[in-house]
């Protein structure tokens, strides 16, 4: 169980740093959750773990627990699917393995698209690297600041909803393997995987229940419902999956500094579920502050 000494709440279980697609480095971003006041906060940068330690280093510094953990991008056919990940093994080969050929796929995907835009708007890859930390997993968010500081889209939501909208002609998707096996890696990883915001979908369409069915019987440990992007017509819906199998329900900012609207601690997680999570998980254990 975790120690109640040092764990506490309120609880923000999703944000992205510099390191992905957040604008704060690793160290701000817990700096912000701290005065924020939230006591526990997970850094779950797309794909990668690369910011867990500076993370932690911070915490204790300002007296926040951190909880090690990762978005990682799984897809079923063309619809992009988030897997979230805590507490597991960074350093398991087979999740590494699978991270690196989706950050590479990703990396690849944004060259080209930048070639495709670059057609007709004045952009280069330059640009594009220009916004993104060394080290960083490179995409989309990227872009769409890139077209910010060229002055050809407002905000990063207004380049979603123009030149990188999918519907523009000059998306593609990225590889990324199946959520079934997002979860079952997490879970060979020694981690808790948690579906994130599974009810933004048009008209608050979920996931069908046979398919969520063999994700639960794979290891799914929750759905992430409390969350501005769900539609509360799907949240309905999961809310009576949740029950009927036996599922934890999260809540989480998906704060990612100034590139999004979310607030870091708009929405928690209850630190009973967050105490489940650190007694199922064998990878990893909470930096705790």
């Amino acid at each position: 169980m975790a120690d109640e000494r040092r764990f506490r709440g309120p609880v923000d279980l999703h944000t992205h740093s510099s390191v992905s697609d957040g604008t704060e480095t690793p160290a701000e971003l817990v700096r912000a959750a701290a005065a924020a006041g939230l006591g526990t906060v997970a850094i779950t940068d797309h794909d990668s773990t690369a910011g867990w330690l500076d993370a932690a280093a911070t915490g204790a510094q300002v007296g926040v627990t951190v909880i090690p953990g990762m978005e990682l991008s799984t897809r079923v056919e063309f619809a992009s699917v988030h897997m979230l990940g805590y507490l597991f093994d960074p350093a398991n080969e087979a999740l590494v393995a699978e991270t690196t050929r989706i950050r590479d796929g990703r990396m690849r995907r944004a060259e080209d698209m930048v070639r495709r835009i670059a057609q007709d708007y004045d952009i280069t890859w330059d640009d594009v690297l220009a916004q993104a930390t060394e080290g960083a997993t490179v995409g989309r968010p990227h872009i769409a600041d890139a077209l910010v500081a060229r002055g050809l889209a407002e905000d990063r939501s207004a380049a979603f909803a123009g030149i990188l909208h999918w519907r523009s002609g000059y998306f593609q998707p990225h590889y990324a393997p199946e959520p079934l096996t997002g979860v079952r890696l997490i879970r060979e990883a020694g981690g808790v995987p948690v579906l994130a915001h599974p009810a933004t979908g048009s008209r608050g369409s979920v996931i069908p229940e046979n398919r969520l069915r063999r994700l639960v019987d794979a290891g799914l440990f929750g759905l992430e419902l409390d969350h501005r992007e769900n539609r509360q017509e799907g949240v309905a819906q999961l809310r009576a999956y949740a029950a009927r199998y036996g599922l934890a329900i999260t809540g989480s900012s998906d704060y990612h500094g100034a590139g999004k609207p979310n607030r870091l601690g708009e929405n928690t997680t209850d630190p009973a579920v967050v105490d489940r999570m650190i007694e199922e998980a064998t990878g990893a254990a909470p930096f705790y502050a």
